[in-house]
């Protein structure tokens, strides 16, 4: 049999490929075709239909990289073919292996309605079904010459990646255009015999299953005449009716197929093509809902719906339609799907809030699912997040990309920082692009890692990463498999069924505690630097902006910018998509994120110094307004008042040529080289560096992964480091408490400042790279003379602990982590923080010396150099502030941080600032304080605790408070939820460790 087998599927695959595929159009006419190339950016739909276009030949060579092309195409349905199925065969110059990451088109009617997008898996457009023939043909086509950015392995760089580089050079060939008869008989024999030729291979050899199969495929073949395939694949098809309708044992694995198109909101295109790319595949959605009654299609990212709306109004309508027809989908209740590492706190909030408000707004639709496919990592403070928004679920499918560990479970509860715990799926599938495929059915089957205990998995389906969705062949192979002997069963449902079903059936699924790393792409946390400071310096502008303009708004009527900043915050929440923050886009899409936060900068600096002018009044008395969350230097948080007197410093020789700096907190020794030999704690009467090692130290790697370059570093870049320890200056700022330090290497240069602040135990480190690398790693090292088995990382809404030893595969694989503002190391009684104002990525190692002391290295990652898919990545000058903060406690540690990237601003004015909302425990961190999204008037103040205890904590409002509401990250009422005790307009609280709340103040 075994024999047997191998000769019927050699003959199947040959005889599908070579006549019954080909027979699908059996008879096909050319059209005419011209066409108008755009002559810079797209233009309007209107202006490429009026446009005049050139006549065109098939075999013509179009389209300049990122380019537009509209397309006519015109012709005539020859009377013969009445009665029969027409379809148009558009063929740009496609590669069918790679939907979503080539050239690309959308086709209109002659009067601006879109009928659906092509691409390499969908080439067609239905004429008529049936025609009466002699009907005349006339089509649009807006093509987008999108070039190929990835080729796969081996990764080359190109200079195809941004418009200003790609030159002129015509990429693609125009393959075919024509007018064909679809013959739907030989359509469905195709479906039939790929579906039980995909699970034949996936049944074991000696199964009576497989035999059966085998046997019925080598009947319907031995029916097809092969110089009359049209005239006998009915009777073909009859030979497998048997097989097809034996229904799967009880016991079959259930997978809910939910049609997905996962679109990456800006990748290897920029965001001006993701907006085109969302209207080519919701026109194919839509119309694919209309056409088959069982089909759901769920799409994720408010951004992308957004976009439909704004710029595609015809297919928005199409697409309302099928929403409010439960077909159509919202799901994920996200802004975009955002890398989870980066973001900090609030803005990992608001990207629930802004998700799932406009589609509330938008169709009355609550998600109760996070949806994040293709995330690199998830954050640890993400469950009490998606819990404080108002869901209950978490999708994702990429951790199966680990390279290391395999991960124990595909359904789970995910327990976070705080305690709360989120039902989580990953689809044993193993790809959020399923194609139906049996290879892809049988392997979510074998792999589910919960079988015996449940049998539900998902299985996202359909063409994603570039779009194009689900095609009609995926349909109808589901219908084939939804009860099918011998394989899962398959039905379209919604993520919410799914849910429900999951979550009903595995009561006690097994919980994971902590972060969800992805051992793999841990250089994202570092490429493209300007994008992640562009970032974190969003976040904390924003933060100012909406501070002082709403206690502007409270104090002196002035008017609160709720438009400006709805629009700024989704700008900044647009640019968190998990290939824009971590670095792995094309030059072009960072070139214009560095424009976009340049540009919102200015913006929210406008805001802040408004309402900072309006608080301060008119006057000469120089004022300092603190924004962080905590009193710095005796200016209150949130407040504003005179700077008090600065305390000293001295800077003295040091025995080798160096510096010593000392304010009589810490006393720091800068040698000759420029390097930290000691960091002294004067009060704790201890040394901070190791012995026999120097601190900011600089250090170079080699940095050429096997694969994925923006995205990799792997664990053998270690083996080799270059000390950058060589200095081509040293020597004393002028303002007395400083050391300038100049370093050469390579084709680049480093100049770093050493400040230690009077009255302060902190030694801030400006670090200037003019950066002329290529696959070269640049890491700033800290060895600690600190014996600690675990140290702290700031994550959102509190901090996650990670071991510092490598006990395990697990604790190795994680060689390179993600902080926000601080890591902390401590000993009891005593402990080191390295805070810093714009790096994410770090690594922490033990050593142990020959006195058996341990010395703990902390490294910040400064900087990479790939090549692919931006071949310049990082070239030129970045500026970088870390601070090392010996005899830190983790509530020094969380106070640094917030101070190093929120320093206060001077103005000058008539009189102090109250702050609008005091808090007597500095364990109880404000992250907001602004004005109800609804335009009430009301004050909206979200806190947390972020040291990991409990609080007790008071918060005194600077205005009369004449009600309290406790919401959801919506500002909507949380049920079942008493305020806190409340005494005018003092309000106590109390706090589990890391537990967030929002409080809802209304003013009298």
């Amino acid at each position: 049999m075994h024999d047997d087998r191998k000769l019927v599927e050699a003959r199947l695959r040959r005889v599908l490929d070579e006549r019954i595929r080909p027979a699908v159009y059996p008879e096909s006419v050319p059209l005419q075709v011209a066409v108008w190339h755009a002559p810079g950016e797209p233009v309007p739909v209107a202006e490429g239909l009026a446009a005049e276009p050139r006549p065109v030949e098939v075999g013509a060579r179009w389209g300049a990289p990122w380019g537009t092309s509209w397309f006519r195409v015109t012709g005539t349905v020859p009377e013969e073919w009445a009665g029969r199925t027409v379809e148009a065969l558009l063929d740009l110059g496609f590669d069918e292996n790679m939907p979503g990451f080539q050239c690309e088109g959308l086709v209109y009617r002659p009067d601006g309605t879109p009928v659906k997008g092509l691409n390499p898996r969908n080439q067609w457009v239905r004429i008529g079904a049936p025609v009466a023939g002699g009907e005349e043909v006339r089509l649009h086509i807006e093509a987008a010459s999108n070039p190929v950015i990835l080729d796969y392995h081996p990764f080359r760089p190109t200079w195809l990646g941004d418009k200003d580089t790609a030159g002129h050079e015509p990429q693609y060939t125009l393959t075919r255009m024509d007018l064909a008869v679809f013959d739907e008989t030989v359509w469905h024999l195709v479906q039939d015999l790929e579906v039980l030729g995909e699970l034949m291979a996936e049944l074991p050899e000696d199964s009576a299953r497989r035999y059966d199969i085998l046997r019925a495929v080598g009947h319907a073949l031995d029916a097809v005449d092969l110089q009359d395939v049209n005239g006998t694949a009915a009777p073909a098809r009859e030979r497998l009716t048997g097989v097809l309708a034996a229904p799967a044992v009880p016991s079959a694995h259930r997978i809910s197929a939910v049609g997905h198109a996962h679109i990456d909101s800006a990748w290897l295109w920029p965001l001006r093509e993701t907006v085109r790319k969302v209207a080519r595949t919701t026109s194919n959605m839509t119309a694919l809902v209309e056409d088959e009654p069982d089909f759901v299609f769920a799409m994720s990212q408010a951004q992308q719906w957004a976009w439909v709306k704004e710029h595609r109004p015809e297919v928005w309508a199409r697409v309302k339609k099928a929403v409010a027809e439960g077909r159509f989908v919202p799901a994920g209740g996200m802004w975009v799907e955002s890398d989870t590492n980066m973001p900090g706190s609030e803005a990992m909030a608001r990207q629930f809030v802004h998700g799932k408000r406009f589609f509330l707004d938008e169709f009355g639709v609550e998600n109760e699912e996070a949806w994040l496919p293709d995330t690199f990592g998830f954050a640890a403070g993400l469950p009490q997040i998606i819990r404080a928004a108002g869901s209950k679920w978490l999708l994702t499918q990429k951790i199966s990309w680990s390279q290391t560990n395999s991960f124990p479970h595909h359904t789970f509860r995910w327990e976070g920082i705080d305690g709360t715990r989120i039902f989580t799926h990953f689809p044993p599938v193993d790809t959020y692009n399923c194609s139906m495929k049996g290879s892809e059915i049988a392997h979510a089957a074998r792999n589910f890692k919960d079988r015996g205990r449940a049998r539900h998995s998902l299985a996202p389906t359909g063409w994603g990463d570039g779009g194009g969705g689900t095609t009609r062949e995926m349909v109808a192979k589901a219908a084939r498999l939804r009860d099918l002997e011998g394989s899962a069963t398959v039905a379209w449902e919604t993520p919410r069924a799914f849910f429900e079903k999951a979550e009903a059936e595995y009561p006690d699924a097994p919980v994971w505690v902590g972060e969800l790393y992805l051992e793999l792409h841990r250089a994202t946390l570092t490429s493209q630097a300007r994008t992640k400071q562009g970032n974190r310096r969003s976040e904390h502008l924003l933060r100012e902006a909406e501070l002082w303009a709403a206690t502007a708004a409270v104090r002196t009527g002035s008017a609160y910018p709720y438009e400006e900043l709805d629009r700024i915050w989704k700008t900044v929440l647009l640019h968190q998509f998990h290939d824009i923050l971590p670095g792995s886009s094309i030059a072009w899409v960072h070139r214009e994120a560095r424009a976009t936060y340049d540009r919102l900068a200015a913006e929210l600096t406008a805001i802040t110094d408004a309402a900072q002018r309006a608080l301060a009044g008119q006057g000469d008395t120089p004022l300092l307004f603190n924004a962080a969350p905590h009193a710095l230097r005796g200016v209150p948080a949130g407040g504003a008042t005179r700077p008090e007197a600065d305390g000293r410093t001295t800077r003295t020789p040091g025995p080798d040529g160096g510096h010593v700096l000392d304010n009589g907190l810490l006393r720091v020794t800068v040698d000759a080289n420029g390097l930290v030999t000691s960091a002294y704690d004067l009060t704790a009467d201890r040394e901070t560096i190791a012995p026999g090692t120097a601190a900011n130290l600089l250090q170079l790697h080699p940095d050429f992964p096997n694969m994925w370059d923006a995205w990799d570093v792997d664990a053998f870049y270690r083996n080799t480091v270059t000390d950058l320890t060589e200095a081509d200056e040293v020597s004393a700022g002028e303002d007395g408490r400083s050391v300038r330090v100049a370093r050469s290497f390579g084709t680049s240069r480093v100049t770093q400042v050493l400040s230690l602040v009077p009255g302060e135990r902190r030694l801030v480190i400006d670090t200037e790279v003019d950066w002329h690398e290529t696959e070269k790693f640049l890491k700033l090292a800290f060895p600690l003379d600190v014996h600690a088995e675990r140290y702290a990382s700031e994550t959102q809404f509190g901090h996650v602990h990670r071991p510092t030893h490598t006990n395990t595969s697990w604790e190795a694989a994680k060689f390179e982590a993600c902080n926000h503002r601080f890591v902390h190391l401590e000993e009891p009684g005593w402990g080191v923080a390295l805070v810093n104002d714009s790096t994410y990525g770090h690594d922490v190692t033990r050593t142990v010396r020959a006195d058996r002391g341990t010395t703990t290295t902390v490294r910040a990652s400064l900087l990479r150099a790939p090549r692919f898919p931006d071949p310049e990545t990082d070239q030129g000058v970045h500026r970088f502030r870390h601070a090392l903060v010996p005899g830190a406690r983790i509530a020094d540690a969380v106070r640094e941080g917030w101070r190093i990237n929120l320093p206060e601003r001077r103005v000058t004015g008539a009189h102090d600032v109250a702050p609008l909302i005091a808090v007597d425990n500095e364990a109880v961190v404000v992250t907001a304080v602004k004005l109800a999204d609804d335009g009430s008037g009301d004050v909206v103040i979200r806190f947390h605790e972020a040291h990991g205890g409990r609080a007790r904590a008071t918060l005194t409002a600077g205005f009369p408070v004449t009600g309290l509401t406790v919401t959801d990250l919506l500002e909507r009422p949380l049920a079942d939820t008493e305020p806190p005790a409340r005494d005018g307009d003092r309000i106590t609280v109390r706090l589990r460790p890391f537990e967030l709340m929002t409080l809802r103040l209304r003013r009298a």
